[in-house]
């Protein structure tokens, strides 16, 4: 088969044709405009290569209800120009192909399970750090939606008294995006977290919040495997400051043979950052077998 992917990004939009096999055969990167401008060129990108099938990871909110009639939709994004846009409706009529679409995160975490570290797990959290913090949970074998779909990204934390930093999220100042994300790291220090490499307060600061919301979402999900992506986490420092304070902060409550060794437990991408992109061909290979 031949499969299309759209890695669907608030300002790059990642398109690739691949195999079922996880092969991606050609690549492209157009920047997000607005959907009159953007959506023209993804679709011609697609429809001259003749695809079984597309598998799409969006930025969101989206709805992933196949009963809503919205179901399809970017929905209440703070991408003014997205907002309630028909983005499955839109390609499905150009395209006239089966369509697999969920969140660029739950996208990520079903590119490691199905083609990368995560294979044989039935529960697995992936987290990206980067311009904005998203969570996608993969749970007895399907991906997450609930009445929604996750927003781990927004789970509140605990401010440190240290911090003076308001928070850079417009709903809740001190949810973990707010405090933790790339926007709020060069913010608060005044630089791009690439330049402040060596300055270990940044990252034990930015390893206490992201190591609180792991905390709560081991507690709550039970994840067999963490998995760490997104520009922050490129800052290798960073993941064994937030192995010890999620060892600190669960204090010895849970004791399981994963978090014996947590440099196994909480651990880096494994797919060279192509592990969204690999998702969104197993989400159009599954929307082409139904």
């Amino acid at each position: 088969m031949r499969l299309g992917a759209l890695e669907a990004g608030g300002t790059k939009m990642v398109c690739a044709i691949g195999d079922e096999s996880g092969k991606i055969l050609e690549r492209a990167v157009i920047p997000t405009g607005t959907p009159g401008v953007t959506m023209p060129e993804l679709i011609r990108f697609f429809g001259e290569r003749r695809i079984d099938g597309l598998g799409i990871g969006c930025f969101g909110p989206i709805e992933l209800n196949p009963d809503s009639c919205e179901y399809g939709c970017i929905t209440s994004t703070p991408k003014a120009a997205w907002r309630n846009y028909p983005i499955v409706g839109e390609f499905a009529k150009a395209l006239d192909c089966p369509i697999g679409f969920d969140t660029d995160v739950n996208a990520s975490v079903l590119g490691e399970v199905t083609f990368g570290q995560a294979k044989g797990k039935s529960c697995v959290i992936y987290l990206t750090v980067g311009t904005g913090i998203g969570g996608g949970i993969y749970i007895e074998g399907k991906l997450l939606h609930g009445m929604l779909h996750p927003e781990a990204g927004h789970v509140l934390v605990q401010k440190r008294e240290d911090d003076l930093y308001e928070g850079k999220c417009p709903y809740h100042k001190n949810c973990l995006e707010g405090l933790a994300s790339g926007p709020a790291i060069e913010e608060r220090w005044g630089k791009k977290g690439e330049a402040l490499a060596d300055r270990e307060e940044v990252w034990e600061l930015e390893a206490d919040y992201i190591a609180q919301a792991l905390t709560g979402y081991i507690l709550t999900v039970s994840p067999e495997l963490i998995i760490l992506g997104g520009g922050v986490m490129h800052q290798d420092q960073l993941f064994g400051m937030i192995r010890r304070k999620v060892t600190e902060f669960l204090g010895g409550y849970i004791q399981t043979r994963e978090l014996e060794d947590m440099e196994t437990y909480i651990v880096p991408a494994s797919l060279h950052d192509d592990q969204g992109i690999l998702g969104c061909l197993e989400l159009a290979k599954r929307a082409v077998h139904g």
